[in-house]
């Protein structure tokens, strides 16, 4: 008789089952809103509304470089812009990833950490993609905060695959198919290069993770 796995009944870690709610009951306002259900006819132009106020600008974060101005309304889009999406599909993959990856960090990491690496992540990667790309199109979306919660996830299977004496390459395959796929539509359909951000979102979670997990870097300084 097989058993099934234990931790794949785990309950979610509330601070991810809290995200995702928050990113699906966004969704769904904007859903109802289209189809009529909410607003009226003003309700079709919620999502366009939304993305106009807090998507990412790289035109305004190079106009707050340049001014030396900080509005609360350009900073916090920094934090704002992983809430809102372009449609329906596109809400629909960054929820399933980050159910998937946010329960794995979550349990590995505790679910605040998954959290906070999900938004650290995307804020950060949202910068150094305006400062490595001049995109008029602005940036929206769940899975520049995914990719940071893929590489947390990355990093937490390459340690444990070097505690298993095994190849930690293994750990990068989930990154590489991923971003393997978005180059792939890049070149067959063009748009913007946002794999670029999913990018440095997928480092910087990484990153993260490999500062603040229990053994991480900044537990081995603490202990040299």
């Amino acid at each position: 008789m097989s058993h099934s796995d234990p931790s794949a009944f785990n309950p979610l870690p509330a601070p991810v089952a809290i995200l995702a709610l928050a990113l699906g009951g966004i969704e769904l306002m904007f859903f109802a809103a289209e189809q009529g259900i909410l607003g009226g006819q003003a309700g079709v132009g919620w999502r366009a509304a939304a993305l106009q106020d807090y998507a990412f600008s790289d035109r305004y974060f190079e106009w707050m470089l340049q001014n030396g101005q900080w509005p609360l309304d350009g900073l916090m889009r920094f934090l704002t812009y992983p809430l809102v999406h372009f449609s329906f599909t596109a809400t629909i993959f960054g929820v399933v990833f980050v159910l998937a990856i946010g329960k794995f960090v979550g349990e590995a990491m505790g679910g605040l950490v998954a959290v906070a690496i999900f938004f650290v992540s995307s804020a950060l990667a949202a910068a150094l993609y305006a400062l490595v790309i001049n995109d008029e199109f602005p940036l929206a979306g769940a899975m520049v905060g995914s990719y940071g919660l893929i590489g947390a996830f990355s990093y937490i299977l390459a340690t444990t695959l070097e505690e298993m004496g095994e190849n930690q390459l293994r750990a990068f395959q989930l990154i590489g198919f991923l971003m393997g796929i978005q180059l792939l539509f890049a070149l067959l359909f063009g748009g913007p290069p946002h794999w670029i951000a999913d990018l440095f979102g997928a480092l910087i979670g990484f990153a993260l993770a490999a500062l603040v997990r229990p053994g991480g870097l900044i537990a081995r300084m603490r202990r040299d």
